[in-house]
């Protein structure tokens, strides 16, 4: 008796993940039985929350191990919903898919606004933000990532408030203090932490969404200066999207 033959989707859609967006966008694709979906997680995180579908963790070697394993796995559309901070992933996607010829969507949330009552500081880079810091503050919640506290170490006379799911790394700035939390946070949540570390300036990456917004609603009630790191371009050339649904829409999917 000849086997049953076998279903094969359509679409094999790579999402380049570890945002809400990316799991969001997982979860858009799961039911449809004609897309195949892989996220892929940089595995900074030791316990990430796993989206649906398939799931694959830490890199790919450079440029050249992601356009393989595109090729391999007959990925057909790559979407790039890393954080809008992952500099360097983006530029392996744009490169991968030069080299593979699939085509590569960039989804970004958009950026934050400052609103009236806010003192905002911007800042090009963490080194930016690091030579700016001393004229802005004494007591700063450092909330840039784990990743990026070696830009601020050679600052002696700040003490800083860190706040990760996971330990930061050395280097680091001495006067340190770490929480160990996984958001989301609540702007009651953020109002008592600034309060009870008697900060008096926050430091942030211009993620943009929701999920981390009330850091900024509580600086604001507060009088609290922010200095605000600018996120890189998108490269050059690369299609945007700055919401799940509009990537389904590029996707071809309808919500």
């Amino acid at each position: 008796m000849s086997a049953e033959p076998q279903f094969l989707p359509a679409h094999h859609v790579l999402i380049l993940g570890g945002t809400t967006e990316a799991r969001q966008l997982a979860e858009a694709l799961a039911p449809d039985p004609s897309v195949h979906v892989t996220t892929s997680l940089a595995g900074r995180v030791a316990s990430p929350v796993l989206p649906p579908g398939d799931t694959r963790i830490g890199g790919f070697g450079g440029i050249t191990g992601l356009a393989a394993w595109i090729v391999a796995h007959d990925v057909t559309r790559v979407v790039d919903a890393t954080h809008p901070f992952a500099e360097r992933m983006s530029f392996h996607a744009s490169e991968a898919e030069a080299l593979t010829g699939v085509p590569l969507l960039a989804l970004r949330r958009p950026g934050w606004t400052p609103e009236p009552a806010d003192d905002w500081t911007f800042a090009d880079s963490l080194a930016d933000a690091a030579a700016l810091l001393p004229g802005l503050g004494t007591r700063a919640f450092l909330t840039t990532g784990r990743m990026g506290l070696h830009a601020f170490a050679h600052l002696t006379d700040t003490w800083f408030l860190v706040r990760s799911v996971d330990p930061p790394d050395a280097p680091a700035p001495p006067r340190l203090e770490v929480l160990l939390a996984r958001g989301p946070f609540t702007l009651d949540d953020e109002r008592e932490l600034l309060a009870r570390h008697r900060i008096d300036l926050l430091v942030t990456k211009d993620s943009g969404g929701s999920a981390t917004a009330p850091k900024l609603a509580a600086a604001r009630e507060a009088g609290i200066p922010v200095l605000v790191v600018r996120r890189p371009a998108v490269p050059q050339g690369v299609a945007e999207a700055d919401s799940v649904a509009a990537a389904l829409r590029w996707l071809g999917v309808v919500e």
